[in-house]
């Protein structure tokens, strides 16, 4: 039994005919997805019952990934061509699951808290069970960020954005929650689960969820992975404490 492909489709309430319409297929067809989970549908089918179930085509055959990946890009489990276009399920999964390092170098990150109810608590439990919780921000009002601005024209500002992210922090200071400024990832976001990742390149003039999106999971020493994991640790190293900056200081970005 394909137990992960069960178990999404009744969180969906999908029966086998509404899936087999989804997906193009006959009924029986899903039939014997779900009797023997060795069995592959095509890239196409596993594509359509992803986006109908809301869960990756890895969750649902976890093989699908080793049946094309053999050399260094057996790294990606998942590309999708728009953040939004990604199963809202990823992310609780991978911040859920996530027991050592939690990451997010997203130069705003604002969306993580408009999209995820009780995103704070859930921080606030795993920095109480020992994870690392960092997040890098791009500054409010910094020359880079007012460019960045000029590019995207939308009315609710990169500035703005942060400042949500930094009102939302503030409420987590009595945790061991670090967060730096850091403007180098204007261009790049990276998000780290443990050994898990998403990357989303941003395309000028567009904004974050308009982004390519890549699920990455760590397969060997100094791959993709590696790679962006060691972008992360540079901002870091060179990110500037945001609770030790003047508040003036980033007002005097904001009014230059």
């Amino acid at each position: 039994m394909n137990s992960p492909l069960r178990d999404a489709m009744a969180r969906a309430n999908m029966t086998s005919s509404r899936l087999a319409r989804v997906c193009g297929v006959d009924p029986k067809t899903v039939d014997r997805w779900l009797a023997n989970p060795s069995r592959e549908p095509h890239a196409r089918h596993r594509s359509a019952a992803s986006q109908a179930l809301g869960e990756e085509e890895t969750v649902l055959w976890p093989s699908a990934q080793q049946l094309v990946k053999s050399g260094p890009d057996r790294e990606l489990v998942q590309m999708y061509p728009y953040r939004s276009a990604a199963p809202a399920s990823l992310w609780r999964q991978l911040i859920r699951g996530t027991a050592r390092e939690l990451t997010f170098a997203g130069y705003t990150n604002y969306f993580l808290w408009l999209e995820h109810a009780n995103f704070g608590s859930l921080l606030r439990q795993k920095a109480a069970s020992g994870v690392q919780v960092r997040f890098i921000l791009g500054e409010p009002g910094h020359p880079v960020t007012r460019q960045r601005e000029l590019e995207e024209g939308v009315p609710l500002s990169l500035s703005t954005r942060i400042e949500v992210t930094l009102s939302e922090l503030a409420k987590l200071r009595d945790t061991s929650i670090e967060a730096r400024f850091e403007t180098a990832h204007v261009s790049l976001s990276v998000f780290r689960f443990d050994d898990d990742m998403i990357v989303t390149p941003l395309l000028p003039g567009r904004i974050g969820h308009d982004a390519p999106m890549m699920h990455l999971r760590r397969a060997q020493d100094d791959g993709v992975f590696d790679r962006f994991a060691g972008h992360v640790e540079d901002l870091w190293a060179k990110g500037r404490d945001v609770w030790a900056i003047p508040a003036a200081e980033v007002v005097d970005h904001a009014q230059t």
